[in-house]
Parts: C-alpha cells; structure tokens; sequence
C-alpha cells in the first residue's frame, strides 16, 4: 500500500477537491442538501461533493466504505474521532493565547499527547467494530504502523509521562492574616485530590483549575504558584523546557487527508439517518454495467430536506427505461412536477456515482460516463445577453464535449424562441446526445419533440379529474388540453368567468 497516496475516498489516491462542478449542483438543487451537511460538519464538506469518479471500480470502492461507515460501530467510532478532531481543534485555538513560557510548553505537550491518544482510541475502536471495505481495512492497517513508529511510541512515552507527573502535583495555598503561602504534599485526609475537593467544606476550601490547564491569561496569583512550584519540583520542569515534543512532527499527510475525507462519509450518513427518522425512503441502488435504469419511489431530496421545515408533501414516482430507450421527454401543465422529477433522476445518478445510497425506494442505475445538466435561465445583466443567447453559451460546450454514454438532464430550453425555431433546436439536441448514446430526460412545452422514435419516450405530467396537478409523472402522448384547461380554470379566464367579470 502506498501510504503517500492512500485515500479512504479516491481509490487511485487522487486528490480532486479543488475541482468545482457547482453548475450541476446548482440545476440539481444539491447546493440545499450540501449545505445542509456543511452547517454540521464543515465547510470542507462541500468540496468533496464537487466532482464524481468516473470509473466502476472507484464507485464500488466507495460503496464498500460507505456500507461499513452505516454499520453502528463503525460509525459510532468515527463520530467519536470527528468530536475528538473538533476539541483538538479548540485545544490550538486555546494553546495561541497562552503567553507564560513554562504553560505554553505544557500545552505542546498536551496538544501531542491528545493527537497520539485519539488515533490510538481510533484504531483500537475501529478494529473492535470489524470494517469489511478494502479502504477502511487498509486504514486500520495504516494506523498500525504508523502508532508502532518511533515517534509516535516516542512521544506517547514521554508525554504520557509528564502529564502523569503534573496531574500528581498537590499543593495547598493558605491565606491567614494577609499572607500567603504554597505548601507542597500530601492533601489532609485521603483520596484523590478532586474527591477532597467535594467533600471539604465551602468556608474551607475553593477549587481552582490547573494554572497549567487554564484557558485564560494567567492571574498574578497563578503565576507565583508557577514559580513556587518551579523551584519545588526543579528536576520536572527542567525536563519540560528542554522538552523537544510538538504535535506537528506527528500529522503526517495521509492523517491529515484522512480527517478531511472521513466527512465526506459522516455527512451523508448524518443526513440519510435524519430523513430515514422523517420516514423517507434510502436505498443502495443495484449497479449494472448495461443500460438499464429504473427506479421505485423516487424522490427530490432537496425538496424532501425542505419539508422538515415547511410541512410539505413530497410525491415519489416509479419509472424505467426499457429496452433501446434513451431520452425520456417530458410536457404538462406548469407547476406539475416536471422540473422536480428531472432533478430526482439527476440526483439519483449523482449519488449513485458517489459511491452513496439514493432517495428511492429500490434503484438499478448503470454506472455513466458522466452527468451533464442545463436549466433554464435568466437574462444576464453583466454580459447583456438575452436569455436564449445565455442558454446556447451555456449549451455549447456540452454538445462539444465527448461524453459518449453521460446521463443530460435538460429543462425547459428555447421558451423565448418562436415555437418553429425552437422544435427544430430541441430535435438537433435530442439527435445529437441519443448519437453520443446518452441517456437522459428532456423537459419541454413542446409536444412536437415527444415523437416516440430513435429511443424518444413521452412522459406527462398528470392531472386529477378534476384538473388539478398531482405531482405523478407517467407515460403518454403530450396534449395541449389539459394544460390549458389547468391554466384557465387556474387564473379564472374561462369564457364564463370573463364575461361575469367584464
């Protein structure tokens, strides 16, 4: 194993999390669900969700990781690892505002006694929880050597040394008639000092923290008890300043891309265990190195994380792709869901392609070559184009691009071209990504490119009997009426009620 180059994320050992993909997050609505995971768990979440591996086998790595982090144990060890990384965290910040020499050496101390004593508590609980991934077994092995090396056993050694040495520490300061005086020994009674604590009587006694545990700038009082206890115990405290221990020396890369990358894992299973209490369906999809794709209650995840909140009902819908079928395109009224479903069915091939369960009930996605999307948008003031010109900028690159076997994702494209020019754009779309043997959703008000030819399937948005907008997507021929009808009855422009209100 390549210890420079391991990775529990990125099977080759990559590094891409400055690679930005944030056009797809922002079609698919992933911006919602990342930053939902980001506000728990960091910033540095968010670019791990910025770029998808290619390749099946980095896919199943990944799965394989994820499957084992859903295990109780393991993840309970890691989330533990993770609080451990945030008070180490807090330990720095603190560790930066001590200003006495003799504190500041004790926390170096502490700082690198904590760094080996939370790998060492990973290791031993991870290797207690039995991972079964290829990357997490080869994380605990990692770990192995890396804690039976001399610097860490080193460093373990000597830090747990004089840590001992400090905590056994007992001196009593006593205050009679305007004096002070520092007393080195033994406490009255027996037991622990923390237990004499508790037990002694208010007027008596008052606990303080350990000067060389505070958070603070040390007060007058504090510093001469430092001193005193310098000269007290000189042999210990020379040890201490001519101690050469540091934490830095001990976060090697491959650690410090670890703490980085395990997040990527904790977050999702975070998010997938919150919904799953909401009563929302999690499957891991079925990989299939063939074209078919289908799916059973699948859902707009975003939309599903936005009900928490709002109380809003989420409809999942069934679909498939059969045999020799490419493009599904998609007509209905406005408001109907379409925009939703063709966001559901990117997600799905997003988190498939991350290596991570889906919101569906069952799934069987085959592994792309890649996703592409483009949404509609909205005239841009900076450059002074016009909606259609933007669109086309936005489009042309994706129709250049050699991404033989991607899943697109295209919503509403042409609405400001007149209906003739925008079928013939809409078919040359469809033509040229079904010749790149990509697969996909199309999403249009055009019924004219729903012709069920060369892999083309309708699929409509329905309507109640009584013309209301369920939400439920099915296969059928594209018709004006009830769309129409939807959007009469909606703003009240029926004959009847044009002429009662003119």
């Amino acid at each position: 194993m390549n210890r420079e180059g391991f990775s529990i994320l990125d099977l080759y050992g990559e590094d891409h999390a400055a690679e930005a993909n944030d056009t797809i997050h922002q079609d698919l609505n992933l911006t919602q669900v990342v930053d939902h995971m980001a506000a728990r768990f960091g910033r540095g979440v968010r670019n791990f969700y910025k770029y998808m591996p290619e390749d099946m086998q980095e896919v199943l790595y990944r799965r394989a990781v994820y499957s084992d982090v859903k295990n109780e144990a393991v993840r309970q060890a890691l989330l533990s690892f993770t609080a451990k990384l945030s008070e180490l965290e807090q330990l720095r910040k603190d560790k930066d505002k001590v200003q006495n020499s003799m504190q500041k050496n004790i926390w170096e101390i502490r700082e690198a006694a904590f760094y080996c004593d939370m790998y060492a508590a990973l290791e031993r609980e991870l290797s207690a929880a039995q991972p079964e991934s290829e990357g997490l077994k080869d994380l605990l092995q990692l770990l192995e050597e890396i804690l039976s090396e001399e610097l860490f056993q080193k460093t373990m050694e000597e830090t747990g040394q004089i840590l001992k040495e400090i905590r056994e520490i007992r001196f009593l300061i006593t205050y009679d008639r305007d004096r002070l005086s520092v007393t080195l020994g033994e406490l009255p009674g027996e037991g622990a000092y923390e237990e004499w604590i508790s037990r002694a009587e208010e007027k008596d006694v008052t606990a303080m923290p350990s000067p060389y545990g505070a958070e603070i700038p040390l007060c007058d009082l504090e510093l001469e008890c430092l001193n005193e206890l310098e000269d007290k115990k000189p042999q210990l405290f020379k040890s201490i300043r001519k101690s050469k221990i540091q934490a830095e020396p001990l976060q090697l890369s491959v650690l410090k891309r670890f703490e980085r990358e395990i997040l990527f894992y904790l977050a999702y299973v975070t998010l997938q265990q919150e919904m799953t209490a909401a009563g929302f369906d999690f499957c891991t999809p079925k990989l299939t190195e063939g074209r078919k794709t289908e799916a059973e209650g699948l859902y707009d995840l975003a939309l599903a994380l936005t009900s928490l909140k709002d109380g809003r009902v989420v409809v999942s819908n069934d679909f498939q792709y059969k045999t020799g079928e490419k493009f599904f395109v998609l007509t209905g009224p406005n408001q109907g869901g379409k925009t939703t479903f063709a966001r559901s069915l990117g997600q799905l091939v997003f988190l498939t392609k991350m290596g991570l369960d889906v919101p569906a009930r069952t799934a069987t996605v085959p592994c792309f070559s890649g996703l592409m999307t483009h949404f509609s948008v909205e005239e841009s003031v900076e450059t002074g184009r016009g909606k259609l010109m933007e669109e086309l900028v936005r489009l042309a690159p994706m129709m250049k691009i050699n991404k033989k076997g991607s899943f697109v994702v295209i919503n509403e494209l042409f609405t400001t071209a007149a209906n003739y020019d925008a079928q013939i754009m809409g078919k040359r779309v469809l033509e040229h990504f079904t010749a790149m043997d990509c697969m996909g959703i199309y999403v249009t008000h055009l019924k004219e490119l729903t012709d069920e030819k060369d892999g083309i399937v309708s699929l409509r948005a329905m309507l109640d009997e009584n013309g209301r907008q369920t939400f439920k997507i099915q296969r059928g021929q594209a018709d004006d009426i009830p769309c129409a009808e939807n959007q009469v009855n909606k703003y009240r422009l029926s004959y009847e009620q044009l002429k009662e209100r003119l």
